[in-house]
């Protein structure tokens, strides 16, 4: 008896979406983690990251912008997040133009699929979505070498109202699917591609396809919108309910591929170290987790950041790393006796930023 209700209890716990490992491979799925730009509205560029895990890649630039919660609109039930797209023209899309939201899975997180064998295992690709436009949408799922896709298709029925779908994917028993900290699945959900990258969807293959063939297109409607959130893609033939992360585990997740250090306060201390000369220092900044790679690093602005009182020309995050420490070297104009304390902090603002960033 005892066993039966534990496993009753078990079973409810599992319906009701509560996490029982990590079934979800999407990070950041319900789009409440946004570093980069805090839920500002942008024009992305090619590349560029809309919220955290989520790029939007594109043949032309300034065809669309993007935004956490964009619009204002009531996210579905159970969700406060979403990302939102908006068309900037009514572009007309020509053969070789893509444009496209891709979420990019490390293989260590997809290697239990054992894609590319004889064991490859199903999934399900399951999210909500919210568009101006209906008809047909597609996308595709992709490996790290690029040469087996899988475009899928969703019909959105009724314009501006949330609408939750599910593709279930056999998996590839070909090709080579990386089970490292490189790519190892890649998701792109079509905003508009042209027929050289479009193709039959449901099925495997070797051909270069972003999208499905006939799929609607957002970028070619002036103010069109398409909303996405609660994007899960998890092992077995059934969509089971969002699998919701806590804040502070998602964050974190976020960060192994990703960082921004921020000014709280208008002189808060970012790190310590020592002068090296009587004009150079370095200061060292303890990161909140592992990150995927050796990272590239970026800074707001040399006038936002002091080093021990003086003024720095410049500072450059460097890649050089141990565990969770990162190495920035800061060039000040103060004179210093070689071997000093170095204490870089803000200068005076809250603007001021440092990038770390290992993305996929």
């Amino acid at each position: 008896m005892g066993r039966s209700r534990e496993l009753a209890e078990l079973g409810s716990a599992y319906d009701s979406g509560s996490s029982l490992g990590f079934r979800n491979r999407i990070i950041n799925g319900d789009m409440r983690i946004d570093q980069r730009n805090a839920g500002a509205s942008v024009t992305p560029a090619n590349a560029d990251f809309i919220v955290d895990r989520f790029q939007y890649i594109a043949s032309q630039a300034s065809k669309v912008t993007a935004q956490q919660n964009a619009g204002s609109v009531t996210p579905p039930a159970g969700f406060t997040k979403y990302l939102g797209i908006t068309s900037s023209s009514a572009y007309s899309i020509g053969a070789t133009d893509f444009f496209n939201v891709s979420h990019k899975i490390e293989g260590f997180n997809t290697a239990d699929l054992a894609w590319g064998t004889a064991n490859a295992a199903t999934v399900t690709l399951s999210f909500w979505v919210r568009s101006s436009l209906t008809g047909t949408f597609g996308g595709t799922i992709f490996n790290n070498a690029q040469n087996r896709y899988y475009p899928f298709s969703y019909t959105i029925s009724a314009a501006n109202t949330w609408e939750q779908k599910t593709i279930t994917i056999a998996g590839d028993t070909s090709g080579t699917w990386a089970t490292d900290n490189s790519v190892g699945i890649r998701i792109m959900f079509g905003l508009g591609v042209g027929s050289t990258y479009s193709g039959t969807a449901g099925s495997w293959g070797g051909t270069l396809y972003y999208s499905a063939t006939g799929a609607t297109s957002v970028v070619g409607t002036n103010g069109a919108t398409w909303y996405i959130t609660g994007v899960q893609l998890e092992a077995g033939s059934v969509a089971t309910p969002f699998e919701r992360r806590d804040y502070g585990r998602e964050l974190m997740m976020c960060r192994r591929y990703y960082y921004r250090l921020t000014a709280a306060t208008a002189f808060a201390n970012a790190g310590t170290g020592r002068a090296y000369s009587t004009t150079n220092g370095q200061a060292v900044i303890a990161m909140p987790v592992s990150m995927r790679a050796a990272p590239t690093g970026a800074v707001s602005n040399v006038s936002h950041w002091n080093g021990a009182g003086g003024s720095i020309t410049s500072m450059n995050p460097v890649s050089q790393y141990s565990g969770d420490f990162r190495q920035m070297t800061v060039d000040i104009t103060s004179p210093f006796t070689s071997g000093q304390t170095v204490i870089l902090n803000a200068n005076n603002t809250t603007s001021a930023w440092i990038d770390w960033s290992a993305e996929l």
